[in-house]
């Protein structure tokens, strides 16, 4: 049996990158998938893993559209046992370039559709005793990044929501963790000059970028009953960056 096999999970910002290949090992592990995201590709990603996965058109920073995905996944399944909170925008800029409305466009995909997507599976995981909850954060959400500071802001929101949830959805057996990201290779990436990316790459221990795979089995092992005495911890997936 697979490390999900008869579990429900809904995956946001699935269409591409981490989404997309989380979705994949999800699958192959036995899970049945809500696939959501706003952007193209989505669908097609569905219709590859086939019967057991839907995608929905969904804007995390919605809260009724957070209700419609519950519906249709319980509508589909009949439960709901592992939330993964991806869906993320990143535009780099420093503090003296941010103005409010870059603040805000980052504040309610990373922060806010974090928090509705928490608030929106605590009464369906808890009916059926549980459930795992993952927020995809930063590695910039571990200490000081320049040149990010909107997108640093809200992961590092991120960071401080999942240890809070963590102690409160407890005793309904939901476990709240975080994952942190540094220098993967994904489109999100593709808004940094080469020039930038060389330099990070430079300041990598390990020497290299990331892979969304590398990532997706972290997410997988939160998800799974192999960590189910882990809750509220924070683990970084960066190469060795900023340690």
């Amino acid at each position: 049996m697979g490390q999900l096999e008869g579990k429900v999970a809904i995956i946001t910002g699935s269409a591409q990158g981490q989404g997309a290949m989380e979705a994949r090992l999800f699958a192959e592990q036995g899970a049945r998938l809500v696939l959501t995201d706003i952007a193209p590709g989505g669908e097609a990603l569905a219709e590859e893993i086939g019967a057991q996965a839907i995608f929905l058109r969904h804007d995390v920073a919605d809260a009724m559209a957070w209700q419609h995905v519950i519906d249709a996944a319980m509508e589909r399944y009949g439960r709901i046992d592992v939330l993964v909170n991806n869906a993320g925008v990143y535009k780099p800029a420093s503090l003296q370039d941010t103005g409010a409305a870059l603040l805000d466009y980052h504040y309610r995909v990373n922060q806010l559709g974090v928090f509705l997507g928490m608030k929106a599976v605590i009464e369906p995981m808890a009916a059926v005793g549980g459930g795992s909850i993952v927020n995809i954060s930063s590695q910039a959400a571990l200490g000081g990044v320049p040149g990010v500071f909107a997108y640093s802001a809200t992961k590092w929101a991120v960071r401080g929501m999942t240890k809070s949830a963590a102690l409160d959805l407890a005793r309904y057996g939901i476990r709240v963790n975080s994952v942190h990201p540094g220098g993967i290779d994904t489109p999100m990436i593709a808004a940094n000059s080469a020039e930038a990316m060389e330099g990070f790459k430079a300041m990598i221990p390990l020497g290299r970028l990331g892979t969304p795979e590398e990532v997706g089995r972290v997410v997988l092992f939160l998800a799974s009953s192999a960590s189910s005495y882990v809750t509220g911890a924070e683990i970084a997936v960066a190469g060795g960056f900023g340690i």
